[in-house]
């Protein structure tokens, strides 16, 4: 029966006519059906009809929402067709000014024929004796033998976590993490296990409560420039954190993948002997030719190495190569200054034009994060910003397991032009006005 596509019409045409707002939630569907006299089946069958034209999203505990809303006469519409090529503000891959002609020189030896046969051979997990003193000298680790290579920092997340967890295992991470950790947790079999945070980062006694409830097996951790919130944790905070980690004996991931923007001493200095640090140069130099790191505890180096060997995830040699060129010419020190005044510059953007918003960022990162005003939701935010051509992600994307994520939205600002960056931060406070707080 086409019974429950009639009720769609009707509810859809309440949405064009605006009689439903965008982020008003509806009535649940048992009261819906009661209200017009349909089972509740049909009621359900509507509701999902509405989801499917993308009129509604709904969220597990918390209801069904209005995604979108057509143009009101003299109004800006929700639905704006974009007229410009979508402005890419997911993706957040930095690029220098001259990034290429300053990459290029140290590529060159490397396709003379004698030196391409041996840079197109395989690696081990523990790279070559130049790459290792390079990335050493780079990490400030003082010790060599303890550096291992990945094809990228997300396989060295992998490893890390793969050669520390059984599957079935329990991992401490900020209840707003980074979003692909969730997916190498799914494909090892682990649970993450949200810890609370405050304005200094994660919280010791919110780890300590997690392991007494059921024991943990390790701890993935962002203490530096935190993606999203760009919460750097105090010094006397990582003391703590360490503290808490030495008494219970548990192991760290530390992701420091952006610590370049933002130099401050590891967590791994409060305890070495648990932590195993992830770096790498995707953000530092480019995604394309990149190497990820892996500084690990002493004893701790054949079992990474072997987790790293039987997952795949062992950098190429050539990678290596050119990272240790990068890296001993002083090429990836030049990056590093260029990018930090640029991420400065792109910061100063959002705060001309965000600034009587809530919008987190430190200076010296490239993202911000923005809680959006009421009525916004981040779902309709997110959708009203793609019809005009602008990716945003939603802060659903961070959050774990059951943690109720706050309505508001993370923007990268390295992966586009300063100028695009600009335009699309004028069109997201203007859409953010229009729904119902002014600038």
């Amino acid at each position: 029966m086409d019974d429950y596509r009639a009720l769609a019409d009707a509810v859809a045409a309440d949405i064009a006519a605006g009689r439903l707002a965008p982020g008003q939630r509806l009535p649940p569907q048992r009261a819906f059906a009661r209200r017009r006299g349909i089972a509740a089946s049909t009621a359900g069958r509507v509701y999902g009809e509405l989801v499917r034209r993308g009129l509604v999203v709904g969220e597990v505990g918390r209801g069904t929402f209005v995604r979108a809303a057509p143009r009101e006469p003299g109004a800006r519409a929700l639905a704006e067709p974009a007229t410009t090529a979508p402005v890419n503000l997911e993706l957040n891959y930095p690029t220098a000014p001259g990034q290429s002609g300053l990459l290029a020189p140290a590529l060159a030896p490397l396709l003379r024929p004698d030196a391409l046969g041996d840079a197109l051979r395989p690696a081990a997990a523990t790279g070559t004796g130049p790459a290792r003193e390079a990335a050493a000298a780079l990490l400030g680790c003082p010790d060599p033998g303890r550096v291992l290579f990945t094809g990228n920092a997300r396989q060295a997340i992998a490893a890390a976590l793969a050669s520390l967890v059984r599957p079935g295992g329990r991992v401490g991470v900020e209840e707003l993490t980074y979003p692909l950790v969730k997916e190498i947790a799914a494909r090892l079999g682990i649970t993450l296990v949200p810890l609370a945070t405050d304005e200094d980062g994660l919280r010791p006694e919110s780890l300590l409560d997690a392991h007494r409830g059921a024991p943990l097996s390790a701890l993935y951790v962002q203490p530096t420039l935190h993606n999203p919130t760009s919460v750097t944790m105090s010094e006397r905070r990582r003391a703590e954190v360490a503290r808490a980690v030495t008494g219970l004996g548990l192991p760290v991931v530390e992701d420091r993948i952006w610590s370049f923007l933002r130099p401050e001493p590891p967590l791994a200095v409060h305890a070495p002997h648990l932590t195993h640090v992830v770096d790498g140069l995707s953000k530092r130099v480019a995604p394309g030719l990149t190497v990820g790191f892996l500084v690990v505890p002493p004893r701790r180096v054949d079992a990474v190495a072997e987790a790293i060997r039987s997952g795949g995830w062992s950098a190429g040699r050539f990678a290596l190569e050119a990272a240790a060129g990068w890296i001993g010419d002083g090429t990836v020190r030049r990056l590093v200054a260029a990018k930090r005044a640029d991420a400065a510059r792109r910061q100063r953007i959002v705060g001309r034009w965000l600034g009587a918003f809530a919008v987190r960022g430190d200076p010296r990162a490239y993202y911000a994060w923005w809680q959006l005003p009421a009525p916004w939701r981040a779902d309709t935010f997110t959708a009203a910003a793609a019809a005009h051509g602008i990716a945003v992600t939603p802060g659903t994307a961070f959050g774990v397991g059951a943690y109720r994520t706050p309505d508001a939205v993370r923007l990268g600002l390295g992966s586009v032009a300063e100028v695009e960056l600009e335009r699309a931060v004028r069109v997201l406070a203007d859409v953010a006005g229009w729904g119902g707080v002014g600038r």
